[in-house]
């Protein structure tokens, strides 16, 4: 099963709107930069506009831009509004739902699996999206012109 790589795709915009204050960046420079299609970008921030982390202008000026300073955005949060589990469920084939052990494997991974996703969302909650970019900004990442 393929890993979505939707947390990461908005961890990168955040970056760089972060690093333009004041001036918002279109879905298609975002485009360029994360190596997908504006379709995606737009997908992506529209559910980070929904959360309240960035907001879209529209016209010749227009864009996306964050909506707070990054030293108040939690990569939790960025999580939390992506709707998305960090780790992938190993589940049982449905027509099995029968037999007593695959229920006892499906409900101990579960619980496995719920635990761990608490204890990386915890640490998440701990990093800020002005730490990821004070670590690109200082290994020189090129910004937008």
């Amino acid at each position: 099963m393929k890993r979505s790589s939707r947390l990461s795709i908005a961890l990168h915009a955040l970056v760089h709107l972060h690093a333009q204050p004041g001036r918002a960046l279109t879905s298609s420079a975002l485009s360029t930069c994360l190596m997908t299609n504006p379709v995606v970008v737009r997908r992506v921030l529209g559910e980070l506009r929904e959360a309240g982390i960035v907001d879209a202008s529209k016209g010749p000026n227009g864009g996306w831009s964050l909506m707070r300073p990054a030293e108040d955005i939690t990569l939790h949060q960025v999580y939390a509004a992506m709707g998305e589990r960090l780790l992938i469920r190993t589940e049982s084939d449905p027509g099995d739902v029968t037999c007593a052990i695959v229920r006892s494997v499906d409900r101990v991974m579960t619980d496995f699996l719920d635990d761990a996703e608490a204890l990386l969302a915890a640490r998440l909650a701990r990093v800020r999206l002005s730490d990821i970019a004070s670590q690109a900004i200082n290994a020189g990442f090129p910004r937008l012109d």
